[in-house]
């Protein structure tokens, strides 16, 4: 009996690598006007040890990159949105910048321009509840803070809320009164996504699935479109999943992590 051993020997892989092939993914002019995606801390140059894969970058996010040797770290959520005018660690912002420097870690985040990218945030988020996104082809550069995507079958508005907390493991959904018609047409803005419910109304959408939204947004919607707010970071919560796709395909060889910490800081009582 004869056995073959296939060894594939991956070239090494610098830091600028994998930045660029995220920032192809979702390009930086994506991102809205307040926004700081893109390179935050640390030298590109580096060859990756290690991609650790998270939504907030903190002090245990760091620990876990130490422990689980990964010099990059790719989070959805910048961890500078402001400059910083110290760095003495007064914060967790201050703390996290000294802990990574102090390893040699680089700290990179594709926010909005992964939430603006077509087959971003928003289409993993239909992805997950089993929803095909329809209308999708943009023109290249446009941007695409909400989808819209179709159901494979109606579900009434009662089995849509319980589905969504199966999905995206909720503990619960804060909705305006319960449709009375069958869901089908569901529009998907994750993250703070108020800003585009009237634009989920115009389209025609019988649902509008959110993170999280202001209380007088609710008002006046009844039977209109069913609205699910299923918790900001709950909403965003498999955008690793997009950040391990694209370095497993651009940057193959380079080692990624899906972070094991829950950076949520909102508790459930």
């Amino acid at each position: 009996m004869f056995f073959c051993i296939i060894i594939c020997n991956f070239a090494p892989v610098k830091i600028k690598e994998v930045l660029s092939a995220l920032e192809r993914f979702a390009p930086l002019p994506l991102q809205e006007s307040w926004d700081n995606a893109g390179l935050q801390v640390g030298l590109t140059e580096t060859e990756v040890s290690g991609a650790l894969l998270c939504l907030d970058v903190n002090e245990q996010i760091i620990d876990e990159a130490i422990r689980k040797g990964c010099n990059l770290i790719v989070s959805h959520h910048p961890l500078l949105f402001r400059g910083l005018k110290q760095v003495s660690g007064s914060d967790f912002v201050q703390r996290c910048v000294i802990k990574a420097i102090k390893n040699d870690f680089c700290v990179v985040s594709m926010h909005t321009n992964m939430d603006n990218a077509l087959d971003g945030v928003n289409f993993k988020m239909a992805e997950k509840m089993g929803a095909m996104p329809v209308h999708c082809d943009l023109p290249e550069g446009e941007k695409c803070p909400m989808v819209l995507a179709e159901l494979s079958k109606p579900m009434a508005a009662d089995d849509f809320v319980l589905m969504l907390k199966r999905t995206f493991d909720v503990e619960c959904v804060m909705c305006n009164e319960l449709l009375r018609r069958p869901i089908q047409r569901v529009a998907i803005c994750g993250g703070a996504g108020d800003f585009m419910l009237p634009d989920a109304i115009k389209q025609g959408a019988d649902a509008f699935v959110t993170g999280e939204m202001h209380y007088h947004v609710y008002f006046d919607h009844e039977q209109k479109i069913q609205i699910c707010v299923i918790g900001h970071y709950q909403s965003e919560q498999y955008t690793s999943e997009i950040f391990r796709d694209i370095i497993h395909k651009e940057c193959p060889g380079v080692r990624t992590e899906i972070a094991e910490t829950n950076t949520n800081p909102i508790i459930y009582l």
